[in-house]
């Protein structure tokens, strides 16, 4: 995955710190991309799940895709991110969701932290959301949209020298968050699930990173600073690509020195405005 030289008035299309080839048809879902990004060539082939579990090392890996039965093959040489499917993938859909576990892998062999989050910029600066599935990260992403806060990306985060890189101009919402909103276009059933699309504005490549958000559901709304070796362990319950038990250096020890929160709040649409809104105080303070 070698970056290229490129003329001035060359402009490309990307995401997640990567030039996409391949994906022209869904290039209102990406971003300016600068020539120093990397290409990543996306290719589709009819077919069904080559591997029976994900598979990498430092030259190729092999990532099954369950919902679609179906896998991805990268080649890290040739830059080629190869989809084996059975059945149709809108260029919508390659680019969101099912692009993310292709671009984990491709950010973890140049050395960049990667992570499951979301993405929001408050104060010129970036702020990681993190939790587990179902702990309303989406949700919370879509709400800041609305409410005119630039979101970065939907779910997943890759850092690359300290900045955080723009994903996909989409979040992917369930029935229930997309009613509570208003808002999201009705997709269907894409991978596993029924989604509602929200379409995001524009922003730029990268953005400094500011710090974390912990999500967590609770009977009251809170934002807490977290501190310490509770930075770091957060951190690394999240991180998108497995690795070594953490250390006492490297990239995620120098991300945890970031400010971090946990974000507590009732599952419960009727706090939703007063929890985001004590959020961003805590982010812009910081």
């Amino acid at each position: 995955m070698k970056s290229t030289p490129q003329s001035a008035s060359s402009q490309h299309r990307g995401a997640y710190g990567f030039r996409l080839e391949g994906l022209e048809a869904a290039d209102d879902l990406l971003v300016t991309a600068p020539g120093s990004w990397p290409a990543l060539r996306v290719v589709v082939e009819r077919g069904r799940a080559r591997v029976p579990r994900d598979r990498m090392d430092d030259h190729t890996a092999d990532l099954r895709l369950q919902t679609v039965d179906g896998s991805i093959r990268l080649e890290r040489a040739s830059g080629r991110v190869i989809f084996s499917v059975p059945g149709e993938l809108t260029p919508a859909a390659l680019v969101h969701p099912f692009l993310a576990p292709a671009v984990l892998v491709a950010a973890h062999w140049m050395g960049r932290e990667t992570f499951h989050a979301g993405t929001f910029v408050c104060g010129g600066s970036a702020w990681g959301v993190l939790g587990h599935k179902g702990e309303g990260k989406s949700t919370l992403l879509a709400w800041l949209a609305g409410r005119g806060v630039p979101v970065l990306a939907d779910d997943v985060l890759i850092v690359d020298d300290g900045h955080a890189l723009a994903g996909p101009r989409s979040i992917d919402l369930r029935a229930g968050s997309a009613a509570h909103l208003g808002n999201g276009e009705a997709l269907g059933r894409v991978g596993a699930r029924e989604r509602w699309r929200v379409t995001l504005a524009t922003v730029p490549a990268s953005v400094p990173l500011g710090g974390f958000v912990h999500l967590r559901w609770a009977d009251d709304v809170a934002v807490r600073r977290l501190r310490g070796a509770a930075k770091l362990r957060a951190l690394a319950e999240h991180r998108g690509v497995r690795r070594d038990a953490v250390d006492g250096g490297g990239p995620l020890m120098d991300l945890s020195a970031l400010p971090s929160y946990e974000f507590c709040r009732p599952r419960d649409w009727s706090s939703i405005e007063a929890a985001g809104e004590q959020l961003l105080a805590a982010v812009s303070a910081s």
